[in-house]
């Protein structure tokens, strides 16, 4: 596109027509085809030629030189519209034309005549003109060049197209004179003079943003590239992509060179720029490091100069912080100037001149140096209002922690009950915990806040380090506070002494009561077990005994139970005396205690003799039940024992007020004697069982004494037929001898 004398945007209406257009494919000799696809509407011949003038501008001329295949598609035209717009190729692009191809309806025009027209004209037109179907386009061109209009595989999108040139139009346009305007300001700097300075500097910045231009190339560009080297689905035999703004049509090669070109310029400008705002930028920085110090030497120092106070009280030391944001306020200013001109010098160090960077390290540490020591002077002095609040914050929650506890102390102690009593002991030796650690925060606080104090740097360099005006009176303020809470605190510690003396007998008094009663509630509750579960008398004598020993730990155990409910009893007795008090245990909690003891008592006794009753019984039951030779009088006696613990479980006991009481359950009794029963009726067979012994015993001895007579006649009788066996035996053998006689001779 080298001698572009036409604008897409001038003709942009007449383009979107697509009266005609370049769809990237080529003809079988690598020339381009040019398509002009007619409608059915009247066609403008003067917006057809502008429209061919536009396109023909496009190609190199090596690319014209190799012809162009024109496509007429007069499918939806009229035979002399058509015969119009190929005349009309003579007049447009008569040299570049190679083949014009003019697709023919179906049904329609006088094959003889059209072909005779074209044959006549020939000549005179220079170029070869066909009548062809649109089936049969592809004997002249491959299907791979021709657009999907045509049956081909190649695609082309209009609208896309002509987008791509109004960008490269503009992207063109806008970096020619960008190039002018960048050249004209990079040249006009060397001349050096003043006055030419100051009007480059006017001129300085350009019609169009460099970086604008050069964004909207190189999107260009990707996209001129990616459209030439990614692969096209139609783009026959694996050949490359096509693309109808390629190099043979000047755009990626001019958009390159306008890069270089534009990105060599710019970066003239900008060294140029950077100069000049580094000439200016020194000039600048020196004026405002030196107001800086000005302020924060003069100033800024008197403010602090003018704030030592530390306040006696927490709403004083507020105000004091509020002042002194105030004043931080009004330094943060200027500390935000700071840090935007060490930025500043820093940026002009990397890139500056050896006369430069020594000017700029002198006014850097001179900054430095004034705005580390202001704001170390505002640190310090914050510290030390915190401190101060902190200080007096804790002075005031330790006096009303004070006041608290001596109200508390003040008032009366009503002995209530023993956990009232123990809960006031536990509050008020927590108040008095609190009150310590509150008075050892106090010392760590006023202590942190006399360092501190101490520690404060001096605001300038050229005043001496001395003690502050005022500082020793807030010294003698803070030991004297420390000093009265100290004092304070001793005397709450003296009366707690006191009180903790007289609330420990008083907790220790209810502790008595309260474990008297427990003991009677305890002992009841063994008088109640002993009762309701203590039934059984055992299934035998090793259960019997077991159960007797266990009894014997369960009375122990009430003993205890009742001796140390006396002892408590005692103990109130005492402490009542001690604190001149009455106890309302001392009147029912012992005659309760005693009538609890005497009924277990009498139960417990009871409860033993059953056991040993049912020990003995169950002791000569199964003794008699062991032996295998038992008498009369071992059973009876067994038999008067088993009937004297059954009418023993069917007594009640009867207790000292009168009342009587039970061992458990009817069924729980009826279990038991049900036990003592069936060991009885093992008695009572085993004396059946000796009853018929006895009687077994005299009728065998009647029968032994006749199988004896039977047994001797039986026995008679086998002797006298074994000695007839025996004499047939001899005379057997007698008869033997002799034939083996008779035969040896």
């Amino acid at each position: 596109m080298s001698n572009v004398t036409m604008e897409a945007t001038t003709m942009l209406p007449i383009l979107k027509k697509k009266l005609a257009f370049l769809s990237g494919g080529k003809d079988r000799r690598s020339g381009l085809i040019l398509t002009i696809p007619l409608s059915s509407d009247q066609t403008s011949m003067e917006e057809l030629s502008a429209t061919l003038d536009y396109l023909l501008s496009i190609p190199s001329e090596k690319c014209k030189a190799r012809g162009f295949t024109v496509i007429v598609d007069g499918r939806k035209s009229q035979w002399n519209i058509v015969k119009t717009v190929v005349l009309m190729l003579q007049n447009v692009i008569p040299a570049e034309v190679s083949l014009v191809c003019v697709l023919k309806p179906d049904e329609f025009w006088d094959k003889k005549v059209t072909h005779f027209c074209f044959w006549k004209e020939k000549d005179r037109l220079g170029f070869e003109v066909i009548l062809v179907s649109a089936n049969k386009l592809t004997r002249y061109i491959e299907p791979s060049q021709l657009t999907d209009d045509f049956g081909g595989s190649l695609d082309y999108d209009h609208c896309d197209w002509l987008n791509k040139r109004l960008v490269f139009e503009k992207f063109t346009k806008e970096s020619t004179s960008l190039l002018d305007e960048l050249s004209i300001i990079n040249d006009g700097d060397k001349s050096g003079s003043v006055d030419k300075e100051k009007a480059a500097e006017s001129a300085l910045l350009p019609s169009f943003d460099p970086e604008t231009v050069l964004q909207t190339g190189h999107e260009l560009l990707s996209e001129l590239q990616q459209r030439r080297f990614n692969g096209s689905e139609g783009g026959g035999q694996g050949g490359p992509a096509w693309c109808p703004m390629d190099e043979e049509l000047l755009a990626q090669p001019q958009v390159m060179k306008l890069l270089d070109s534009l990105r060599e310029q710019y970066t003239k400008y900008q060294d140029l720029c950077r100069q000049r705002n580094k000439r200016t930028q020194l000039d600048e920085i020196h004026t405002k490091v030196m107001q800086v110090v000005t302020w924060l030497q003069g100033p800024g120092s008197e403010l602090l100069k003018t704030q030592q106070a530390i306040g006696d009280s927490m709403r004083a030391a507020q105000t004091l912080q509020q002042k002194h944001e105030e004043i931080e306020s009004q330094h943060s200013e200027w500390f935000a100037v700071y840090v935007e001109l060490n930025q500043q010098i820093a940026a002009l160090l990397s890139a500056g001149d050896e006369e430069e960077v020594v000017e700029l390290k002198a006014l850097q540490q001179q900054l430095s140096d004034v705005c580390y020591r202001q704001a170390a002077s505002l640190e310090s002095r914050q510290n030390v209002l915190q401190a101060a609040q902190c200080f007096h914050s804790t002075t005031q929650e330790l006096s009303q922690q004070l006041d608290g506890l001596l109200g508390m102390l003040c008032a009366d102690v009503a002995p209530a009950d023993g956990a009232s009593i123990q809960q006031n002991l536990k509050l008020l030796e927590e108040k008095l915990q609190t009150v310590e650690a509150g008075l050892n925060s106090l010392r760590e606080k006023g202590t942190l806040l006399l360092e501190q104090m101490c520690s404060q740097p001096a605001c300038s360099p050229e005043a001496p380090e001395s003690p502050v005006v005022g500082q020793q009176d807030n010294v003698q303020q803070i030991q004297s506070v420390m000093e009265e809470m100290q004092l304070r605190k001793q005397r709450c510690e003296d009366m707690v002494d006191v009180r903790r003396l007289k609330m420990l007998q008083m907790v220790q008094l209810f502790k008595c009561e309260e474990d008297a009663l427990q003991s009677v509630e305890w002992l009841s509750e063994l008088l109640d077990a002993l009762l309701k579960t203590h039934v059984r008398l055992g299934d035998d004598s090793q259960e019997t005994r077991t159960m007797l020993d266990k009894h014997r730990k369960f009375v122990d155990v009430a003993q205890s139970t009742y001796d140390y409910g006396r002892q408590l009893l005692q103990a109130t007795v005492v402490l009542c005396q001690s604190l001149r008090c009455t106890t309302r245990s001392s009147g029912d909690t012992l005659p309760r205690l005693n009538r609890v003891w005497k009924q277990f008592s009498v139960s417990a006794e009871e409860r033993q003799q059953r056991l040993e009753l049912a020990l003995n019984f169950h002791t000569i039951a199964e003794q008699v039940l062991q032996q295998e030779c038992v008498d009369s009088e071992s059973l009876d006696e067994v038999d008067s024992s088993g009937k004297t613990l059954l009418d023993r479980l069917t007594m009640p006991i009867i207790f000292p007020d009168g009342s009587e009481q039970f061992f458990g359950s009817p069924s729980d009794t009826a279990t038991t004697a049900e036990i003592v029963r069936e060991r009885l009726l093992l008695v009572e067979e085993r004396r059946l069982l000796l009853q018929a012994r006895l009687q077994n015993d005299e009728k065998e001895e009647e029968e032994v004494l006749n199988g004896q007579e039977c047994r001797l006649d039986v026995i008679g009788e086998e002797l006298s037929e074994r000695e007839d066996e025996d004499e047939d035996e001899e005379a057997g053998q007698h008869d033997e001898d002799s034939e083996r006689a008779t035969q040896d001779r």
